[in-house]
Formats: C-alpha cells, sequence, structure tokens
C-alpha cells in the first residue's frame, strides 16, 4: 500500500499526527475494502507524542508501510523506547501493528479480547472484508477502565470509554490540555457501530466532557482545523446534539433527517463541525441502524436533554 499521500503534521511540541486521505481521486482498490470505505475516503489521522527518547504511538494507521513510516518519523526524532496504545479494535486503527512487533502494545482488555477473537477472520480478510491483515501482533499489556503512562516527562491517562464502540481508549494528555479521541469523536459525524448503546453514549459524553481537555484530536476530521490546533471541546456538544437527533429519529422520523446537512445545521454555523460531503453516507448508515432498533430497546427511550 502506497504512503504517497500521507501528511506528517507538527501539531504541538510533543504531539504529532500522521494524516492520510481526502485527496480527490485517491484509491486503494477497486471494489468494496475497508481501506477506502472506512479510513481514505473520511480521511485518517493517528498520533504520536515524544519526549525525549520515549514515544508513544497512538493507533498503527491504515497498513504496515504507513505504521513504519510512523515508526520512522519519531525515531528520526530521537525515539529509542516506543509503546503502542490501540484506540480499538476497528481494522482502520490496528492494521500496522507489525511494524511495532518488538514494542509494547497496550490496549483495553475488551480491545485485546476482541482483536484474540477475531484473529483469523482479520488475518484472512474476512472479518469486514479485504484486505487482509496479517501477521495481526496481539496487545501485549492491558487495562481495564484507566492507568496512566509517562512518555518522558508527560503524564499519559489511558481511560476506557463506551462510545462508538464498548472497547473505546481515549488518551488525555492533562499537563497539556489534550485528548486524542480515537473514534469516539468525529468530524463531520459520529459513525454509529453500535446503536443498542446509544442512550449510553451519550452520558459517555458528558464523562468525557469532565476530563477538561482544551483541544481534541479525532482519528478522524478535518485536517485543517487538525493542523490549526485541533477542536475545542463544542465537538462533544455536537456530537451529543447529533446523537440525541438519532434517538429523535428512531421514535419520530421526519422527511428531512435525510439531509446531513440540515440535521446538523446548528453545529454547522456555530463553526463547530465542518461539513464533508462523504458523511452524507454514513449518516444515512446511521439513521438506518437507529431505524432497526426495537422500540422498547433503551436507546430510544427519550432522554431529559434537549433535543436539537
Amino acid at each position: 500500500m502506497t504512503t504517497t499521500h500521507l501528511r506528517t503534521l507538527r501539531l504541538t511540541k510533543h504531539l504529532i499526527g500522521f494524516y492520510d486521505g481526502r485527496v480527490p481521486g485517491q484509491t486503494f482498490a477497486e471494489g468494496p475494502n475497508w481501506v477506502d470505505d472506512g479510513a481514505l475516503e473520511l480521511g485518517v489521522c493517528s498520533y504520536a507524542l515524544v519526549d525525549g527518547d520515549e514515544a508513544l504511538v497512538y493507533d498503527t494507521h491504515i497498513s504496515v508501510p504507513h505504521a513504519a513510516a510512523v515508526r520512522a518519523a519519531v525515531e528520526g526524532l530521537g525515539a529509542t523506547r516506543i509503546t503502542v496504545v490501540l484506540s480499538h479494535s476497528h481494522l482502520d486503527h490496528i492494521a500496522g501493528t507489525e511494524a511495532f512487533a518488538d514494542c509494547e502494545i497496550v490496549a483495553n482488555a475488551l480491545t485485546a479480547a476482541r482483536l484474540a477473537e477475531h484473529r483469523p477472520a482479520i488475518e484472512a480478510g474476512t472479518q469486514s472484508g479485504p484486505p487482509p491483515i496479517s501477521p495481526l501482533v496481539l496487545p501485549t499489556r492491558t487495562f481495564e477502565g484507566r492507568t496512566r503512562l509517562a512518555v518522558g516527562s508527560l503524564a499519559v491517562d489511558l481511560v476506557q470509554f463506551d462510545i462508538h464502540s464498548r472497547d473505546a481508549t481515549v488518551l488525555h494528555v492533562p499537563g497539556e490540555g489534550l485528548l486524542l479521541a480515537g473514534d469516539t469523536l468525529e468530524d463531520t459525524v459520529t459513525y454509529v457501530s453500535e446503536p443498542a448503546g446509544l442512550a449510553t453514549h451519550l452520558d459517555e459524553l458528558e464523562r468525557m466532557r469532565g476530563l477538561g481537555a482544551q483541544r481534541i484530536y479525532p482519528n478522524h476530521g478535518d485536517p485543517d482545523v487538525i493542523a490549526g490546533g485541533g477542536y475545542a471541546e463544542t465537538l462533544i456538544t455536537a456530537t451529543q446534539q447529533y446523537v440525541e437527533g438519532l434517538l429523535r429519529h428512531a421514535r419520530d422520523a421526519r422527511p428531512g433527517d435525510a439531509d446531513l446537512r440540515a440535521f446538523v445545521a446548528g453545529p454547522l454555523a456555530a463553526g463547530w463541525l465542518v461539513y464533508f460531503e462523504p458523511y452524507q453516507r454514513v449518516h444515512e448508515s446511521n439513521l438506518a441502524a437507529v431505524e432497526a432498533l426495537e422500540p422498547d430497546q433503551p436507546s430510544v427511550v427519550p432522554t431529559s436533554r434537549p433535543m436539537p
């Protein structure tokens, strides 16, 4: 897989982003595949924190060549001890583990269990379609709930959330006011992979707000916003409002709901989000997912939050 369009973004003194995708005409392969559909079309960024001779790599990107480029970049800055943290078990976040086979790979226990369970299918290319990820290197260290790592002088908290997927891990760097959000937050809108958990996701988003992060870096977002200092806390608010809108749609579907631009008009007007047309397809998938929920499932019970 080519890394021709991989961009290295120097975001802060210690934080680097590695962004690929959102390039007109860019494709990995003909036919359906998770690289184009879930990563390059929407844009995907993994991150690294570097301080002195230590580095923490947050997600291993979409291929071994991408991961090797990430590793070369942090080693070029003097890092000789690299720790990898996986945000969750979806393929566009774990595809490059082979490039870090000699490093400690950290994940929450649920991510590790999911990867171990689905390893044969992931390596065969049947988990979410091609291409296969083989070999898949499994986590070497797990945690539950929360743990703290040191990266040079930086204290980094790994915090587990049930947003987007039950096995999400975000990185909070309290001394820098930074939050690396994985797929718990996206711009333009979150991708609903576990619709039955949406009501829980709302509460979890509020718990995430309690971390007090000043700058937020999602794995799928606008490259200019990421390069320009990241997102404000309002990305959490926009995500909450979108989830609330999906829950309302499950109870009271309206003809205009299919138009993503109209569905998130408020956050767009406020500058909290940047409209990116390929997310229209994601939005339509999200609507279909909540429409399939049973009426008595917790996710479709009205909430006390104001609706957008």
